[in-house]
């Protein structure tokens, strides 16, 4: 019971401080990591710790689903370098610097287990970085880059993490066994979601009700995860791969009247899930700091926090700058991050809820946990409160401004689809309620178009010509290219809200 009380203690305090984060334009997990350490001060905190494999499945999977059921994939392949770059090049230098240094520190330390410190720490967490970007409005390509990040260096960072821990249970593998392993992993993974998706394409849409269509959204989430996992392939890429290719055909499978509820529910099941995974921390490091002497740990995990910010600003800086060069000597088309942006991709390295979940995975009797758990969190904790903190002043100091992209495809978008409903309406016959429905829709687009202020107008039979008509306009211009997938869901947003409310009228 006091677990319990504790938890809802944590969760309502985790709602105030995101209330609060929002209001000084600071990610909300870095006020939580401040209240997670608190919780491991106070006396009395109850020990609790679930099964290292439920971590991963029941932390990630969820989170990573989420965002990458909404990732930008038209502006990721232009953007793929940086981001490639970003999730392979900076994940393997940041699990070099720490995996030597800790060594180096620790002597006692073995390097597998130093690996895994390298492999736990690497993998930034974009959402708190964007987070704080969207409410300065930075322009869309930081966005893609930092968000695009995020969904493959967790792949990368874990598939070392796993390594490290067969290593150190099992003792050595060859160079040409890893190298093997992750290409078959990476191919059954991609195979695997593939094969998944398509499965629940055509099983989710066929039902209606709101309460059991989520419920088999979360199941599968959490089924596709599992099944990878059996198969000794990657759950995060799977997860990733599954999810983009869910999100495809999303819009033309799922209702309104299940969506926008849906989404709600996945908004808050996140951030639930953020909470909770610091609430754990705090009671698994009230453990260590009641058996053991933790602050000779406060030196080691000092020189990894330095390591793991200053690998990051070295790896975005020299590969921003070589990136700009080669697009220019070679004529490429390729996009390159200015210098400006460049600083601010390098500045966004903190780290939240994987690396939270990879720590308490780790083991019960893993070499070093305690260290390699109490370096961990204070990786999170200083570069969530640091960098998370300094972004805003680093924003305005740079004085980097939005270019505007997504506003213009929204607007382009809005004035397409009610093109494409007045142009559906006029075949729907005459009489009052078709020219009450044209009326409105008229109105819709001058005022798109900047002409008019709106009126409130109601509408009629006719809605569900209309709004079909706008959404295949909506998905010929995702599909085709003409605006991103932001915008998309923009104007997915709006349709289904517009959808719901002449229902009603409809209905009534």
């Amino acid at each position: 019971m006091k677990v319990f009380e504790i938890v809802i203690g944590m969760l309502l305090g985790g709602a105030i401080l995101a209330a609060i984060a929002r209001r000084i334009a600071t990610p909300y997990p870095a006020l939580v990591a401040m209240a997670g350490a608190a919780l491991a001060l106070f006396p009395g905190v109850p020990s609790l710790m679930l099964d290292p494999q439920l971590v991963l499945a029941l932390f990630v999977a969820p989170v990573l689903l989420d965002a990458a059921f909404d990732a930008q994939q038209r502006d990721l392949k232009k953007h793929w370098r940086p981001v490639v770059g970003l999730a392979i090049g900076a994940v393997v230098l940041t699990v070099l610097f720490v995996a030597v240094l800790a060594h180096a520190l620790v002597p006692g330390l073995p390097w597998a287990a130093a690996i895994a410190l390298g492999a736990i720490v690497a993998p930034p967490d974009a959402a708190a970085a964007t987070a704080v970007l969207k409410q300065l409005r930075p322009p869309n390509r930081l966005l893609v880059v930092l968000e695009g990040e995020s969904l493959f260096n967790d792949a990368s960072a874990l598939l070392i993490y796993r390594f490290a821990i067969a290593v150190s249970a099992t003792g050595l593998i060859s160079g040409w066994s890893f190298a093997g392993t992750l290409i078959g992993v990476s191919v059954g993974s991609v195979v695997l979601a593939l094969v998944l998706s398509r499965i629940v394409v055509h099983v989710i849409p066929q039902v209606h009700d709101i309460a059991t269509a989520v419920i088999l959204q979360f199941c599968s989430c959490f089924a596709v995860w599992m099944l990878a996992e059996r198969l000794h392939l990657s759950g995060i890429l799977t997860m990733v791969v599954f999810a983009m290719v869910l999100s495809r055909t999303a819009a033309q499978t799922t209702p309104a009247r299940v969506r926008v509820p849906s989404y709600a529910v996945w908004e808050v099941a996140v951030f639930v899930l953020n909470v909770l995974a610091f609430i754990l921390v705090g009671f698994q490091l009230r453990q260590i700091v009641e058996r053991t002497a933790w602050t000779q740990y406060i030196g080691v995990a000092t020189a990894v926090c330095i390591a793991v910010i200053v690998a990051r600003i070295l790896w975005v800086s020299v590969a921003a700058a070589l990136n700009r060069w080669w697009c220019r000597v070679r004529s490429d088309d390729g996009v390159a991050l200015s210098g400006r942006a460049a600083y601010i991709v390098g500045w966004c390295g903190m780290r939240g809820t994987v690396t939270l979940a990879a720590a308490l995975a780790l083991p019960v009797n893993f070499p070093y946990r305690d260290l390699i758990f109490f370096t961990s969190f204070a990786v999170v904790l200083v570069t969530l409160v640091v960098q998370g903190m300094t972004l805003r002043p680093l924003m305005t100091w740079l004085d980097v401004h939005d270019d505007g992209t997504v506003e213009r495809e929204v607007t382009l978008a809005r004035v397409e689809t009610l093109r494409a409903a007045l142009d559906a309406v006029k075949d729907c016959g005459q009489g009052e309620s078709a020219d009450l429905l044209r009326r409105r829709y008229e109105l819709r687009l001058r005022l798109a178009q900047g002409n008019v202020t709106p009126d409130d107008t109601k509408a009629a039979a006719v809605v569900h010509t209309a709004t079909a008509a706008e959404r295949r306009r909506l998905l010929e211009l995702r599909d085709n290219g003409t605006i991103g997938d932001t915008a998309f869901q923009q104007i997915e947003e709006e349709l289904d809200l517009k959808e719901l409310d002449l229902l009603k009228v409809v209905e009534s």
